[in-house]
């Protein structure tokens, strides 16, 4: 069984994660209300087989490799890998910043994950759009350039 569970405050990314399942694989997509989240799953037997990488334990304590086929598509689509990535484990916040007595906001993305491998794979995609970043603390990621927060506006879009 596949089970995502999705926050009630993007109706938006249920929708879009029900879609994906029924035009991936699943005949049948069930979503079960629980408190502040939907979770959205699908019983199918073939679902290990186009996520190789689901095991037992935490995913930050197990490697993460994608496989030759998933590495060719995420190299095709990094955009819609990000998306993925950033509205499951990162954000769009307004940063401000006090200098010399002046305040300064500006947009800025935030990922954070403790798999190294995860972390890894949403640095490559970044490169491969030529999207500046940074690593702010050892499993945290920031995007605030002005031109790389725009790429990124255009690839990940708001939640919804």
């Amino acid at each position: 069984m596949l089970r995502i569970a999705c926050s009630s405050s993007w109706p938006g990314l249920i929708e879009a994660c029900d879609a994906s399942m029924r035009q991936v694989l699943a005949a049948k997509v069930q979503r079960v209300q629980q408190p502040g989240c939907v979770s959205v799953q699908s019983s199918a037997k073939h679902w290990p087989c186009l996520l190789p990488q689901h095991g037992p334990g935490r995913k930050h304590e197990r490697p993460i490799v994608l496989a030759d086929w998933q590495r060719d598509l995420v190299a095709a689509h990094p955009g819609d890998f990000l998306r993925g990535l950033f509205h499951s484990d990162g954000c769009r916040i307004a940063n401000r910043v006090t200098m010399r007595g002046r305040v300064y906001v500006y947009p800025r993305y935030m990922f954070v994950n403790e798999s190294t491998d995860i972390m890894a794979l949403c640095q490559w995609s970044l490169d491969l759009l030529g999207i500046a970043w940074r690593m702010n603390r050892r499993n945290s990621l920031s995007v605030a350039r002005r031109a790389a927060v725009a790429a990124l506006d255009r690839h990940v879009g708001p939640k919804s």
